[in-house]
């Protein structure tokens, strides 16, 4: 098991940009997957990206070319930084290791409206 703490949710604007930060419990390049997944209001969660220990990354294809997932090991921190953002990006985003059956944070509300 591995705690994780996100930050960095908030209300913005469409088109607007946001940095969510996760920060982990030990040492990140040990975990062989770490990603975000989302949920909105109705929906099931659903993976928005993901990197591999590998540093092998995946998107979403709702968000290729908005969303970039990084991860820093000198602070243990998997970071997301989304840009245009639009109002169907409104969701609780949760930082997960080790996929789905893993561990996962307690989530960080996003809201993008005018």
């Amino acid at each position: 098991q591995v705690q994780l703490v996100e930050s960095g949710g908030g209300l913005v604007q469409p088109w607007g940009s946001l940095k969510l930060s996760c920060a982990a419990s030990r040492y990140i390049f040990s975990i062989y997957v770490m990603g975000w997944y989302r949920q909105a209001p109705g929906k099931q969660r659903e993976l928005v990206a993901q990197v591999t220990s590998g540093g092998t990354k995946n998107y979403a294809d709702s968000v290729k070319g908005r969303f970039t997932i990084s991860r820093d090991g000198a602070v243990n921190t998997v970071y997301l930084q989304m840009n245009s953002l639009k109002p169907e990006d409104t969701a609780v985003y949760y930082c997960n290791a080790g996929g789905y059956d893993g561990s996962w944070g307690q989530g960080t509300q996003v809201t993008v409206s005018s």
